[in-house]
């Protein structure tokens, strides 16, 4: 058990989401499921809270009610090493949900997301100080980050 878990609070889609998460990341899975009982809280049966892992990290679920929402203060990061892989979590995480600018997204239950090409971040700290300027101001143009239209920003091309 890792020692600091993060908590997701969700209005009623605590197990949908852990269900979707889990199902995009390989090697995820589901742990403890916890249900209401006839003292509540809610109708017994209903879930309130799920505990899953993705990419080793451990996640719980929380069906809270309606009083919180998402923003953008908080957010994943998905470091990606290619092209296909940027744009399957984007495709998959996008549907349902809404795109932002660079790099930034929220999924269909309203939860932020970075899906970043692990490039970036050497383009930026690369030894072309105007290259990494190039880069970033062609990033700044991008909803969805292209890996490609990034390094030949960097290259001056």
């Amino acid at each position: 058990m890792q020692k600091i878990t993060t908590c997701l609070w969700f209005d009623s889609q605590a197990g949908e989401a852990a269900e979707f998460y889990t199902t995009l990341f390989p090697g995820s899975s589901i742990g403890k499921v916890l249900r209401s009982g006839d003292a509540g809280p809610g109708p017994a049966g209903q879930v309130v809270t799920v505990e899953f892992e993705i990419e080793g990290r451990e996640f719980v679920a929380l069906n809270g009610g309606p009083m919180f929402k998402f923003t953008e203060a908080v957010s994943l990061v998905v470091n990606c090493d290619t092209q296909e892989e940027v744009d399957r979590y984007w495709d998959a995480l996008t549907e349902g949900g809404e795109e932002s600018q660079c790099g930034w997204l929220k999924d269909k239950f309203g939860l932020s997301w970075q899906i970043v090409p692990k490039i970036f971040p050497e383009l930026l700290s690369g030894p072309d100080p105007d290259g990494a300027q190039r880069a970033m101001a062609a990033m700044l143009q991008m909803k969805k980050l292209d890996i490609a239209a990034l390094q030949s920003a960097y290259d001056g091309a």
